[in-house]
């Protein structure tokens, strides 16, 4: 790989991690609703979602999806359906998440829940498709092994980002624990986040090159 291209990529990587975007919102009501220890969780699942997404890429899988307009629905729509029943659950558990040793789900449940919300997710197919490929490296040996290198590099400065806001929620969530009624709407708003993201993943269009 040209090393210029790489130094740029870096760079647009580090950028887009910064950003804002559903992986941020989605471990920051996670974690608001339930706790660190789930924020984290939730943090290594979307990761491995997000390898999921390379590795895809990488041997043309993504492509064939996004490529189909069937197929594309159908992951959309059970993404979308996941987080929905995410956010409802969340919601219906406010009752219970007045303290910080009453996380509504276990561990084990968050990491599979990040795995399945990213993994589900075709727009992140699309963004790692459309973003990756432009800096690599034409004349250079084995694109595939191109692709998934700086698609973990990509994956692991957004983990680094979600971590940072993990701590951050985690600190929100402690300042708040000793008032049951602000945890109770934090938790049911946490719950409404979660929901809103599956509405907005279910109104996702087809790239038009895809």
């Amino acid at each position: 790989m040209v090393e210029t291209n790489f130094w740029l990529f870096l760079a647009a990587a580090f950028l887009i991690a910064a950003v804002p975007g559903p992986g941020i919102f989605y471990v920051a009501a996670r974690t608001l609703s339930e706790g660190r220890s789930s924020g984290f969780a939730s943090t290594a699942g979307t990761a491995l979602g997000g390898m999921v997404h390379v590795v895809a890429g990488s041997l043309g899988i993504s492509a064939i999806i996004l490529a189909s307009a069937e197929l594309f629905a159908a992951v959309k729509f059970v993404g979308a359906l996941y987080l929905v029943w995410l956010g409802i659950t969340t919601f219906r558990s406010a009752r219970r998440a007045l303290s910080l040793g009453s996380e509504a789900v276990g561990d084990k449940c968050a990491f599979r829940d990040g795995v399945l919300v990213e993994a589900l997710n075709p727009k992140t197919a699309a963004f790692f498709l459309a973003f990756i490929p432009q800096f690599l490296d034409p004349a250079g040996s084995n694109p595939t092994l191109q692709f998934i290198m700086l698609g973990s590099i990509s994956v692991t400065l957004n983990t680094l980002a979600d971590v940072v806001v993990v701590l951050m929620a985690s600190a929100t969530r402690t300042q708040l624990i000793g008032r049951p009624l602000l945890m109770r709407r934090l938790t049911q708003g946490s719950g409404v986040v979660i929901a809103g993201l599956g509405l907005s993943l279910a109104l996702a269009r087809r790239p038009a090159n895809g």
